[in-house]
């Protein structure tokens, strides 16, 4: 049966909450449905799943023109199948013609179960969203074999079409507090929230002493720092600066640090106001996760090494001499304070 895909209207984004607090995630998705709701001159909404939520009018307050606020004690904590049925449920009801959601452990789990649901296609892991200027259609943008090339896809025939963008690779829509908007409350019936599934804990990572996905200064180091004792000075530089300690894929495979420090395709997306990076490359697929640094410092003794176009600042010369010098600099720094 052929959908009828002139039924669906406006974008719609999925918000995140935990013990009641609204996630920055939220509005970073916020800032990419704004810009598509803009060009196709539609509503944007965000639907919130949850028990208890504070401050939704933020929600308002950050671009959305509708809050759909789904209300159940089974939603306070994230489970599968609760969250997608209610989901879909909403869809059903409002029909929305693109969601986006974010590349979380929550998004990537859930939206797979939606389109599965609904029938319609998923793009996971978007670097840019856009609307074609003459279809109208969301063209979804992401990194494809291996990160070597970008692929550009489309939905044409089936709705609502959905992709997830990776957290950190917008900046959070700012709050304009004369901003007006609906939040609109939905209870289910209890049989939408049935589920196998129990909430046991939610256990917080902590092999970091700076989360690098919340860290204001990273530091990371490639390949190029040549063996776990050399390693040892990118985690020196980011305990003198306070500052998270990020690595590449090959750090991580060839056992020099940990997965939760890994950033780029295969790791984290992470946006610090600084970011040094030490003996890196700059693969495409290093550099989709760090990219959207607000400053970025590369050190590296290849002059042609890619890292160095997209960096602010930039060091041509080994790591093992430049390094030090940095660590006494900072060393001396902090001494006089």
């Amino acid at each position: 049966m052929t959908q009828d895909i002139s039924q669906y209207k406006g974008v719609l984004v999925l918000g995140e909450q935990r013990d009641g607090k609204i996630q920055t995630v939220t509005y970073e998705l916020l800032t990419r449905g704004r810009a598509l709701a803009d060009e196709l001159q539609c509503d944007l909404a965000c639907v919130l799943l949850g028990q208890e939520i504070e401050n939704v009018e933020e929600v308002i307050q950050r671009g959305a023109d509708k809050v759909f606020f789904i209300q159940h004690p089974a939603l306070a904590n994230f489970l599968p199948k609760p969250y997608s049925n209610a989901i879909c449920q909403l869809i059903e009801e409002e029909k929305p013609e693109i969601i986006v959601a974010a590349a979380t452990t929550t998004g990537r789990t859930v939206m797979p179960l939606v389109a599965a649901k609904v029938n319609t296609g998923l793009t996971a892991d978007c670097t840019e969203l856009t609307i074609d200027p003459e279809s109208k259609i969301l063209l979804q943008t992401r990194p494809a074999i291996g990160g070597n090339i970008m692929a550009t896809i489309k939905t044409p025939n089936h709705r609502p079409q959905m992709a997830t963008v990776r957290p950190k690779s917008a900046k959070p829509a700012p709050i304009d507090p004369s901003r007006q908007g609906q939040v609109i409350v939905k209870k289910y019936d209890g049989a939408v929230f049935i589920t196998p599934e129990k909430f046991l804990e939610y256990i917080k990572d902590t092999t970091q002493e700076v989360s690098i996905e919340e860290a204001d200064i990273i530091v990371a180091g490639g390949k190029g720092m040549k063996n776990a004792e050399g390693f040892k000075m990118v985690e020196e530089l980011a305990r003198l600066l306070g500052a998270g300690v990020g690595a590449t894929r090959d750090a991580v495979e060839l056992g020099w640090t940990t997965y939760p420090h890994q950033i780029g395709l295969s790791g984290k997306t992470v946006s610090p106001k600084l970011y040094i990076a030490l003996g890196l490359s700059g693969k495409i697929q290093h550099l989709a996760g760090m990219q959207t640094s607000e400053v970025i410092v590369a050190v590296n003794k290849d002059p042609e090494a890619q890292i160095f176009k997209v960096a602010d600042f930039g060091i041509v010369g080994d790591v093992f001499e430049v390094v030090p010098m940095l660590l006494d600099a900072v060393k001396k720094a902090k001494a006089t304070v």
